[in-house]
């Protein structure tokens, strides 16, 4: 044993030569010698496989080396987890580790490590606007070596943007670091203080020990949860990972805990709502705890009931109805604003959303709440409802009321409507009522570039980087002011037609003089302000080049009544448009978008097997039994029907009666079966 250990000492002292008095410094610290050691050997292998540039840039600074051992290169996949005794596992995030039970006692999803990745980025650019104007500047790490060296080349920038800005004068500006309290004084200002974080439902306490580690500009963190089990975990991995003066552990109701703070006047400048399921009991507090212009970042997970599944929940929870549609997701983010608003205006208070984003099997909204009369005003004409045709997806939205300006005067009235008939224009199929529905932008286009150009700039920050710069280009692409999308199979799919490219159609669109774009929230959204008697023209058109078989279709199916109306027919002023500008599906330049060109990573790949919502947390740890048992059913379901169609593996399935206690056969019940009375009584009345 003394051998190896003198042989590792030796490795690292003519190997590691540059940092020989800061490692035996860590070795004295630490008192463990043989896993430092092997971290120091992973390093190095990880600087030779560097390149050059990179390698030249790692910092050898004793102050700053424990960071440079324990950080290794972020690279494109999920959460380190090691197992640890007693059944518990070490997951490693971010720059944060935590201690997490193996049985389900608390809350933790490793596929939504892209949403708190982009909860850090998004909190970092708003404490930068927050504290820029106390004269605080923040540092973030990685920022300082790129920032002189991105260049956007298609944009073109000047040279002088390209400058490092001018020192700032360290008497009047103050630093705020990561892992720092930011609580200065200063003579010109009573007290330059940090953002207060709250994270009403914090599980784990993953993301605040992230905020902690990865956010500058923090004054305190308070992760909450009603769960002492949970409380326990967050105050061990607090520990662990040293943020005691950041993170305070906090065991309470997380709506008792914001009135209570609220009361007291004491607001937090950031509140985080990650519940699992729906947020809706919380949105009360959470509008009234957030402080003037402070940040609300909320998850919603119900997708279920939030995407037309069940419209009479979502208007219990949300005061909206859902509908199931193409552009359920889209509808689900502005269903979640509406309720945000709506909220918020009990209170002389409004939202500004910040950045609306619908991923994976969850919806995340960032937004900044303000106070004024003047603006709650205004907030009927920002909501809208919806018709949508159930045969072709054919949609128009009616806002609930409009502003009327008169001068100097602003009257706000009653909008009228409705803009449809008793049935549709195209295929004379009903329509389906849905929302109110927040109807302005999504995202406010200056903040989310902001927030690009950061995670750009610096890219090793963050695991999920190449995802959010995805998503934020998409969403700087959508059209701020036209809401909802029509699909590209569903229009092709309505007609019974083969489906243009995306290309063809949007330059379709383009020749046609109306703007395009595509959504974040689908692969194969379009996004336009043309009306949709023009969108069906176009499809008329392409139907044109390829015909379907019309003697298949019935008489009063949508693609029948569709396609009926000849495309240039002179009845219509918008057909006899198009005629002239003849359908073009030549492709333009600009039909694709950049973030298309670029091939950024917008849509990913189902990241782990069986991954999506995870089964909620309980006490005893562990997957209820139900839940056990419908898996097990459901495991290859369709494929044991598809191979024994004589219905014998449907013998495993207990009967109705059999679950409530009445079945008369017993352990031997199975899922279709009669008793011999109901034979008898069958056997007679076919007789």
């Amino acid at each position: 044993m003394t051998g190896k250990f003198l042989l590792r000492i030796w490795f690292v002292r003519n190997t590691l030569s540059p940092h020989r008095s800061v490692t035996a410094q860590l070795l004295l610290k630490a008192w463990n010698y043989v896993p430092f050691v092997d971290l120091q050997v992973r390093t190095l292998s990880f600087t030779k496989g560097m390149d050059s540039d990179r390698a030249q840039h790692m910092e050898t600074d004793g102050s700053k080396l424990e960071q440079n051992i324990v950080q290794p290169l972020p690279v494109d996949s999920s959460s380190d987890i090691e197992p640890v005794k007693n059944g518990e596992t070490l997951i490693t995030e971010g720059k944060a580790k935590i201690i997490f039970p193996s049985a389900n006692e608390v809350f933790y999803n490793p596929v939504q490590e892209f949403n708190r990745d982009l909860t850090c980025a998004v909190i970092t650019e708003f404490a930068r606007l927050q504290l820029s104007s106390k004269g605080i500047h923040i540092a973030v790490p990685g920022e300082e070596n790129v920032s002189k060296v991105v260049v956007e080349l298609s944009t073109g920038e000047q040279e002088d943007e390209l400058q490092p800005p001018p020192p700032a004068d360290k008497e009047e500006h103050k630093v705020a670091s990561v892992g720092e309290v930011c609580q200065v004084s200063c003579p010109s200002v009573s007290s330059l203080e940090g953002l207060r974080v709250l994270e009403a439902l914090a599980a784990s306490g993953l993301r605040s020990v992230r905020f902690a580690k990865e956010v500058p500009g923090l004054r305190s963190v308070i992760a909450n949860d009603v769960s002492s089990k949970a409380v326990e975990l967050i105050t061990q991995n607090i520990q662990l990972n040293d943020t005691e003066h950041l993170v305070t552990a906090s065991l309470s109701d997380a709506r008792m805990l914001m009135y209570q703070h609220k009361a007291a006047k004491e607001f937090f400048d950031v509140i985080d709502l990650d519940p699992y399921g729906s947020p809706s009991m919380f949105l009360d507090a959470a509008v009234q705890a957030v402080s003037e212009g402070g940040l609300l970042c909320v998850t919603c997970t119900d997708m279920a009931v939030m995407a037309g599944n069940s419209g009479e929940t979502c208007y219990s929870k949300y005061g909206a109805m859902s509908i199931k549609t193409k552009f359920c997701h889209e509808m689900a983010l502005r269903i979640i604003l509406h309720s945000l608003d709506l909220r918020a205006n009990c209170y002389q208070r409004y939202i500004v959303p910040l950045l609306s984003v619908s991923a994976d099997f969850y919806i995340r909204v960032f937004v900044r709440i303000f106070s004024g009369q003047a603006k709650v005003k205004a907030s009927a004409s920002k909501q809208a409802l919806v018709y949508n045709c159930v045969g072709c997806g054919s949609f128009h939205v009616q806002r609930l009321g409009k502003v009327a300006h008169n001068g100097n005067n602003i009257n706000y009235k009653a909008a009228s409507g409705p803009p449809v008939g008793l049935s549709c224009e195209h295929c004379h199929q009903r329509h389906q009522l849905g929302g109110p529905m927040w109807a302005e932008p999504l995202h406010d286009a200056d903040f989310v570039q902001r927030v690009l150009s950061a995670v750009g700039s610096n890219p090793g920050r963050f695991q999920t980087s190449q995802r959010i710069q995805g998503i934020l280009s998409m969403a700087i692409e959508e059209l701020r002011d036209i809401p909802l999308y029509y699909t590209l199979d569903h229009l092709s799919k309505t007609i019974h037609c083969n489906s243009p490219s995306l290309l063809q159609f949007r330059s379709a669109l383009l020749h046609a003089g109306y703007r395009v774009s595509l959504s974040h929230a689908c692969k194969n959204a379009i996004k336009t302000d043309a009306p949709s008697s023009v969108v069906w023209d176009i499809m008329r058109c392409w139907e044109k080049l390829n015909p379907v078989k019309r003697e298949r279709l019935s008489e009063n199916c949508p693609a029948a009544c569709i396609l009926s109306v000849e495309p240039n027919s002179p009845s219509m002023l918008t057909l006899a448009r198009l005629h002239r500008l003849q359908a073009s599906f030549t492709v333009r330049a600009d039909a694709n978008p950049n973030s298309r060109k670029q091939g950024l990573k917008r849509f990913q790949l189902n990241p782990e097997p069986n991954w999506g919502p995870k089964a909620r947390a309980k006490a005893g740890g562990g997957i209820s039994s139900s839940l056990q048992e419908k898996r097990k059913l459901h495991q290859n379901k369709r494929k044991g029907c598809a191979e024994e169609s004589d219905g014998s593996h449907l013998k495993s399935f207990p009967c109705k009666r059999f679950r409530e206690g009445n079945c008369l056969l017993g352990d031997s019940c199975r899922y279709s079966h009669e008793t011999e009375s109901e034979s008898e009584q069958n056997s007679k009345t076919d007789a």
